[in-house]
């Protein structure tokens, strides 16, 4: 009986802590007022702004595609949009090593600086390699808009800089910026540097908040009081979790008189 009841009180716990309030300073506009936008770039603009702070972990802002889906009704619309603002080189799209159909979305600008932090944290044995970096940014990421490239095309693209080595390779691999398919060694995935813990906390904060509202009587919640929770397992905030999980179909949100409500999706 006292195991049961310390169980009970673990998982009342659980719940106390993500009904904490996460009291915000700013002057962010509300969710509820905030979800849908008139085209793709407006969105991602004010996503951009709103992309929460995360200690401990240097990272760009980056937005899900799942999130636009949730702001702009049109989906072919989104991913119109999506297509032709890679094709001016103002964004660029990365499949996320999430284990489910995930691709991040990030200003080229804004990728470059994350590439620049990751460069200088490399210690090579070599430091004449480090030119395979410069190649890499002049030649590889604006030719190859694709979210993943061949061997063979991606060392074409770095010998216009120079002779290329096995070791440039792996040094682009441990900076973070591609990764091999594990089911083709042969492709590389363009990736985004340091964002291993961040995708982690992704997935572990969509389970804690689908098992949140899963637990409640008629598995929904306000949209009000739920933005403003925090939740325990994950760096970014409970807005972020919401507009994934609303535009990648796990949840749905159904207006009432008292206000937008956030409720699971039958599977």
């Amino acid at each position: 009986m006292e195991k049961i009841s310390r169980s009970i009180g673990k998982k009342r716990k659980r719940d106390e802590d993500l009904e904490a309030e996460n009291h915000q300073t700013d002057e962010t506009p509300s969710l509820e007022n905030n979800l849908t936008f008139s085209d793709t770039m407006i969105a991602l603009r004010i996503m951009h702004a709103q992309f929460p702070q995360i200690e401990k972990v240097t990272i760009q802002p980056f937005v899900l595609r799942s999130q636009l889906y949730s702001s702009v009704s049109d989906r072919t619309q989104v991913d119109r949009e999506l297509e032709s603002l890679k094709e001016e080189k103002v964004l660029r799209l990365f499949k996320l090593n999430s284990g489910q159909d995930d691709h991040a979305i990030m200003f080229v600008d804004d990728y470059l600086k994350q590439m620049e932090f990751a460069v200088k944290r490399m210690k090579p044995r070599n430091e004449d390699d480090f030119v395979v970096f410069d190649w890499f940014k002049s030649y590889v990421i604006v030719s190859k808009l694709d979210t993943s490239i061949g061997h063979q095309e991606l060392c074409s693209l770095l010998s216009v800089g120079g002779k290329v080595k096995d070791d440039h390779i792996s040094l682009l691999i441990n900076a973070g910026l591609l990764t091999r398919q594990l089911i083709d060694s042969n492709i590389y995935w363009f990736a985004i540097p340091n964002i291993g813990s961040i995708i982690k906390g992704l997935s572990q904060g969509r389970k804690e908040l689908l098992s949140f509202l899963n637990r409640r009587k008629y598995k929904e919640m306000l949209m009000a009081p739920l933005e403003k929770k925090r939740l325990r397992l994950s760096p970014l905030d409970m807005r972020f979790h919401l507009r994934d999980l609303i535009g990648s179909g796990h949840l749905k949100t159904i207006h009432a008189p008292t206000g937008l409500v956030v409720r699971v999706s039958k599977d």
